[in-house]
């Protein structure tokens, strides 16, 4: 495993988050990130005395190598978050020079600058360029960089629309950079986020910040797991993995004495669960909690939890993986009472029913399609 990022005379130690789950073949930093600091270690004298905004630093390179500077550090992960301040700790570097902000906090003004790793949500982009249009001087640097296949012209298209003229570098190691000048007389433009989608199965108006998954539409998975629900009556209730809250709030609706906790570690998922809840369900507010959480680290150990309902995510970042997964499994199975259930759906190919079993000791399926299955386990 390379967890030694030696790079333009310094040398840090870099994992992901959480670190136990870290794969041998995994990085903590990418040739993006590389590209980026020397760019600014060519450009800024005197780094100590730069403000800089920071977006979408995965895992920390970024902010951890500019450490002696002023760093907004601004994501709207909380893993993001999270293991930017492993990696801080890991390298006994001051803490107190990052002040963590999500996505949907406003960004400080006047930075001298704003140094971007495109996300893989182009919506997300958006949403933080328009956020930066208020923000940025004349005089403030923006680079922003990513792997080549990451930068199109829809790229470079919401740069020059919403912040001023933008170029590129040429390509190294698959990588490239974007470069953009502030162009103030730019009329500001109104966010079209949160955008609203309407439910079928229920009369809902779903409502979604920039960053939340199946933004556009409810996802098949979401849509077979709403129709096999477990009984719900009287029971302390998890939505994990809650992004827009369909899920959570379906049993809101259904089950008059529930009690749903909402939890992603995604701020804007949280924040879009909550909105509609208010939105669609405002009566209801006092049988729900939202929760900013990897998996169920943030819920509290005399928390008592009869049902944990989730869709699993398979993928973090660009990375294929089931250890987001396998850690809400175990999680569950760590917060749940005795005889509490555990409700799944995920893609057949998955070895889901593996993890359960060893876990749980078994599971039944509680329905299945050509691609998806509905699987419970007890613990």
């Amino acid at each position: 495993m390379n967890t030694s990022f030696n790079f333009l005379e310094k040398s840090l130690e870099l994992y992901r988050y959480p670190k136990r789950f870290t794969h041998p073949s995994w990085q903590a930093w990418d040739a993006a990130d590389e590209l980026l600091l020397t760019h600014i270690q060519q450009t800024q004298e005197n780094i100590h005395q730069a403000r800089i905004v920071i977006l979408n630093d995965d895992f920390g390179a970024l902010s951890c190598w500019l450490n002696q500077a002023d760093i907004h550090h601004v994501s709207d992960s909380l893993v993001s978050q999270k293991a930017c301040k492993q990696n801080i700790k890991l390298n006994q570097l001051d803490n107190s020079q990052i002040t963590y902000i999500d996505s949907l906090t406003p960004m400080p003004q006047a930075p001298d600058w704003v140094v971007i790793k495109i996300p893989k949500t182009l919506a997300l982009l958006e949403h933080q360029l328009i956020q930066l249009q208020g923000v940025v001087s004349a005089k403030t640097k923006i680079v922003a960089g990513a792997k080549v296949k990451m930068i199109q012209k829809s790229t470079l298209a919401l740069f020059e629309k919403y912040l001023g003229t933008t170029h590129t570098s040429l390509a190294k190691k698959k990588a490239r950079l974007i470069f953009c000048e502030p162009d103030l007389p730019l009329q500001q433009q109104p966010s079209p986020y949160p955008t609203v989608w309407e439910m079928q199965q229920e009369p809902f108006s779903i409502s979604n910040h920039a960053n939340v998954f199946a933004r556009q539409q409810i996802d098949i998975g979401a849509r077979l797991l709403i129709d096999n629900l477990p009984d719900c009556r009287a029971k302390t209730v998890v939505d994990l993995g809650c992004g827009n809250g369909v899920l959570g709030l379906c049993i809101l609706k259904r089950y008059e004495d529930a009690q749903v906790i909402f939890m992603d570690e995604s701020h804007m998922a949280v924040a879009s669960a909550k909105l509609n809840v208010q939105n669609n369900l405002p009566d209801q507010m006092d049988r729900a909690r939202f929760i900013v959480s990897n998996c169920l680290e943030e819920l509290e150990n005399h928390q008592q939890i009869d049902k944990v309902i989730c869709n699993p995510p398979f993928h973090q970042l660009n990375t294929i993986t089931d250890h987001i997964a396998t850690q809400m499994f175990e999680d569950a199975h760590l917060k749940l009472k005795k005889g509490g259930e555990l409700r799944i759906i995920g893609n057949r190919h998955l070895e889901y029913p593996q993890k359960l079993k060893r876990l749980f000791g078994g599971y039944n399926v509680i329905s299945s399609d050509k691609k998806f299955s509905i699987l419970s386990s007890l613990k």
